[in-house]
């Protein structure tokens, strides 16, 4: 599979509580994105934040949280990352998506080239 050199980064910011179709949203994000044979996704496990509730969700020792914030990213040409997010927007049924253009320097397997130096 080929990603663009200019490509798009999509951010979905939930919770680790939320749920879709029985599983957890992250997995179910991911899966699809698979499945519709998107470039990649991750999903980073945050310590500490809150949203439009306002409300403080932290891993701290004293407070232990069940919704920890998570943000599942994926990256794809910027055709693709539109034709995905009705898909998302019916999985999700709040948090919030951002979008941002790219510069894929490296994809797959292989050495990132040097850059050139300027003197």
């Amino acid at each position: 599979m080929q990603v663009p050199k200019n490509a798009v980064l999509l951010r979905a910011f939930i919770g680790e509580a939320d749920r879709h179709d029985g599983g957890p949203l992250y997995e179910r994000i991911v899966m699809k994105a698979r499945e519709l044979h998107l470039a990649g996704a991750t999903v980073l496990r945050g310590g500490m934040g809150f949203g439009h509730s306002n409300r403080v969700h932290t891993s701290k020792i004293l407070r232990l949280s069940q919704d920890l914030p998570l943000v599942v990213e994926i990256v794809d040409s910027e055709d693709a990352i539109n034709a995905f997010l009705p898909v998302l927007d019916g999985m999700m049924p709040g948090g919030l998506i951002t979008l941002e253009k790219v510069q894929v320097l490296q994809y797959g397997p292989g050495a990132i080239r040097e850059p050139t130096r300027l003197t």
